[in-house]
């Protein structure tokens, strides 16, 4: 691998990192949220809240591998993860609607972290991390649609 291809690739682990700092950060949140929801929405939302952190709990662990893959270290500490993401936890236990407000407005905060790996994997002409990247963005698009539906 040439240097400046080496450079590339580690630009696209760059972009990977931010990637897993904001869906671990997001699935940290999405299990509180699923733990502490109440109201007339519970069932309906607990169940929803685990399906999509059951996604993300996969998602991290893939993410992660591909940063290996390319060579570097994942970052794996909140320290870490709270430099990297945009996600930003939630300390506080909001009501129903705005848990699902929060979580609509993350999702598509990972969409667009996603959006920077598939730009920073095609310019290194990985195929694999780009790839990584399209269907983040969609898991997290149709995450975002499955919450908002609960709003209208």
């Amino acid at each position: 691998m040439t240097k400046q291809a080496t450079s590339k690739s580690n630009d696209a682990a760059a972009a990977a990192a931010h990637l897993l700092a904001d869906s671990y950060t997001l699935y940290l949140k999405t299990h509180n949220f699923h733990w502490n929801v109440t109201g007339p929405m519970f069932t309906t939302l607990h169940t929803l809240f685990e399906t999509q952190y059951t996604e993300l709990a996969l998602a991290v662990d893939e993410i992660a591998e591909r940063i290996r893959a390319l060579g570097e270290r994942a970052p794996g500490s909140y320290t870490e993860f709270e430099k990297l993401a945009k996600v930003k936890e939630s300390v506080k236990v909001p009501k129903a609607v705005e848990m699902i407000r929060t979580l609509v407005a993350d999702h598509e905060t990972v969409a667009d972290t996603a959006r920077a790996l598939v730009a920073a994997a095609e310019k290194a002409g990985d195929d694999a991390s780009a790839d990584l990247g399209v269907r983040r963005i969609e898991v997290s698009e149709k995450a975002a649609w499955m919450l908002r539906s609960h709003l209208e």
